[in-house]
C-alpha cells in the first residue's frame, strides 16, 4: 500500500509531509491512521526536536476526500461513530504530541484541514492561503476538531465561522490569533526553518515541559492548588539536569549541552 505521508528527517527535525497532491491532501481513514501513527512515533522519540506538519501539491489540506465522505454516506451510526473517533483519537495524537509542532500552511485549509493546523503549536501561512470550517454547507458540524479550533481561533470567531462556514484569509487569521507569521510563498519554508531552529535551540524537556503548561493552564481559574501546582513544575525542573545545565550555560556564557553545534 502507497503511504498517504512523506516523512523527512534531518537532524533533530521531522517534516511530515501530506502527500496527496492529487485531491489537495484530502484525508481518509488511511491518511488519519498514517497520522496517528507518525505522530506517536515521532512524539516518542528522543532524538527528534521538533516536527513540521505540511502538504505537498497546491494545498495544505482540503478536508474530506470526497470518496470518503461517499462511502460513510451508508455507514451505521455505529460504523460513523468509529470513523469519528479514529479521527477525534488523531487529532488528540498531534495535538499531545510532546515536541513542538510547526504548521506550515499554503493554498488551501478547509475543514478537517482547520483541524489540523488548530492541533499545531506555531502557524506559518503564505500570504493568499485560505481557512474555511465548511462542515455546515454540507449539513455537517465541526464536532472533532471542535475543542482544537476553539481554542486556537477562539470563541467569538469559532461562533462566527463555524455557523456561516465563510471563508477567510491568512490576514484575518493572523489578526484573529490563529496564524502566527504570514510569508510570501517564496519564502515559506525559510520562515518555517527560523522557527525551528530557534525551537531546537532550547532544552528539550523545558520546551516538552512547556507545551504541556500552556495546554493544562488555559481556561483555569487561578487557585492555590494551582499556584501549589505551578511552583511543584518549576522546581522540578530547576532541580532537573537539563536546569541545572542551562542556569550553569547562562552563568558560565557558553552554550548548553543540548545546543547543536551552528
Amino acid at each position: 500500500m502507497t503511504s498517504t505521508l512523506d516523512i523527512v528527517r534531518a537532524g533533530p527535525v521531522a517534516r511530515v509531509f501530506l502527500n496527496r497532491p492529487d485531491v489537495r491532501n484530502a484525508f481518509n481513514s488511511a491518511v488519519i491512521a498514517e497520522l496517528a501513527q507518525a505522530f506517536a512515533t515521532l512524539g516518542a522519540d528522543d532524538t527528534v526536536r521538533a516536527i513540521v506538519l505540511g502538504g505537498h501539491g497546491k494545498a495544505f489540506c482540503a478536508g474530506g476526500d470526497l470518496n470518503w465522505m461517499r462511502a460513510m454516506a451508508d455507514y451505521s451510526w455505529e460504523q460513523n461513530r468509529a470513523d469519528a473517533m479514529a479521527l477525534a483519537d488523531m487529532l488528540w495524537t498531534i495535538y499531545s504530541c510532546p515536541k513542538p509542532v510547526v504548521g506550515r500552511i499554503h493554498g488551501d485549509c478547509f475543514a478537517g484541514g482547520v483541524g489540523l493546523a488548530a492541533c499545531c503549536d506555531v502557524l506559518v501561512a503564505v500570504e493568499g492561503a485560505h481557512f474555511c470550517l465548511s462542515e455546515a454547507r454540507l449539513g455537517l458540524l465541526p464536532a472533532t476538531i471542535g475543542p482544537y479550533v476553539l481554542r486556537a481561533l477562539g470563541e467569538q470567531a469559532s461562533r462566527r465561522y463555524f455557523l456561516t462556514a465563510e471563508r477567510f484569509s491568512t490576514t484575518e487569521a493572523q489578526r484573529l490569533g490563529f496564524v502566527h507569521a504570514l510569508t510570501a510563498p517564496t519564502a515559506l519554508d525559510a520562515q518555517v526553518d527560523e522557527i525551528v531552529s530557534i525551537l531546537v535551540a532550547n532544552g528539550p524537556q523545558a520546551v516538552k515541559a512547556s507545551k504541556r503548561l500552556v495546554q493544562d493552564l488555559a481556561g483555569q481559574p487561578i487557585t492555590p492548588s494551582l499556584r501549589e501546582d505551578t511552583a511543584r513544575r518549576i522546581a522540578d525542573i530547576r532541580a532537573s539536569d537539563e536546569g541545572k545545565e542551562g542556569v550553569s550555560a547562562f552563568l558560565h556564557k557558553r552554550d548548553p549541552a543540548w545546543k547543536a553545534p551552528s
